[in-house]
């Protein structure tokens, strides 16, 4: 064994393959989408290459910048939606509670749904003529709403089940980051007269600063790029007031057939991303040469 790990030739064989596969599922349309950027082509015609003019299009077109500032709103929800609630139960989950397995599977449940199902699901709850939240506000003598119809409400009834959704899935990355701190530690801090909530803060979290990064990584990268549930629910609207990037990418390229604007579009998310990815990376190594 030790001689296959230290051939190199070794690592080759193993790795090429799903490189391979990366690169064909990955990069390849990334380029592709890359080169279509630059044209102005309805999918059937003659292709014209106009640069960058279908980027700076995007910058003119309203529907694209609101779509972007959605986005943005989404991620931060997603931080403190799902990562604030996910900490807190990781570590209440992680003090060897009674029923700690339980707890931990109805936690992670709605991880495992289909997101058409979960939209197909809020779409019955925010009906504005037989869904429950309306029945229940009413039977608080509350007015009820258009939840999905309502341009300044649509938004966050749109992200709720976003964020609802995948609370599970990051308490689940954190329990098991906490699970691997040595309970040693936590041990001493008791001895010293440390109570729960400085052990939280004072030792749990910053022991699992990488673990920390990864969910915070998912969580904005997740929501730069969502497209399913928001489909599902409003597909963007009314009047673009819950469109996101992969919508208006959606309708742009396989409605209105404008696949160099698409593609346009398609190509910010990924540059998005990266630049997401890049800041995150960079703020925890700055935070732990503050540590």
């Amino acid at each position: 064994m030790n001689k296959i790990l230290g051939n190199k030739k070794a690592y080759f064989v193993f790795v090429f393959p799903a490189f391979v596969i990366y690169f064909v599922m990955a990069f390849i349309p990334i380029i592709i989408s890359g080169y279509y950027s630059t044209l102005e082509w309805n999918g059937i015609g003659e292709k014209v290459f106009v640069g960058i003019e279908n980027f700076l299009e995007l910058l003119k077109n309203d529907a694209f910048l609101s779509s972007v500032k959605n986005s943005f709103i989404l991620a931060a929800a997603s931080v403190i939606g799902q990562l604030i609630p996910a900490m807190f139960f990781a570590i209440v989950l992680s003090r060897n509670i009674k029923g700690e397995g339980v707890y931990r599977t109805i936690y992670f449940i709605p991880v495992l749904l289909s997101t058409v199902v979960i939209g197909q699901l809020f779409l019955k709850i925010y009906n504005a003529d037989y869904g429950a939240l309306n029945a229940l506000l009413q039977k608080l003598g509350l007015e009820g709403q258009d939840w999905l119809g309502n341009t300044k409400l649509v938004l966050a009834a749109s992200f709720f089940p976003i964020i609802w959704q995948y609370i599970g899935y990051h308490m689940l990355i954190l329990y098991t980051g906490i699970k691997g701190v040595p309970a040693e530690i936590y041990e001493a801090a008791q001895i010293d007269g440390a109570n729960e909530k400085q052990m939280a803060f004072m030792i749990t979290m910053p022991l699992i600063k990488s673990t920390i990064k990864v969910s915070m990584t998912f969580a904005v990268i997740g929501s730069l790029k969502l497209f399913d549930l928001i489909w599902v629910l409003t597909k963007g609207g009314p009047l673009h007031a819950s469109e996101v990037p992969s919508t208006l990418m959606y309708t742009t390229i396989f409605t209105r057939m404008e696949y160099g604007s698409g593609s346009a579009i398609a190509v910010f998310i990924v540059l998005e991303c990266l630049l997401f990815y890049f800041l995150i990376e960079k703020f925890f190594k700055v935070d732990n040469l503050t540590y």
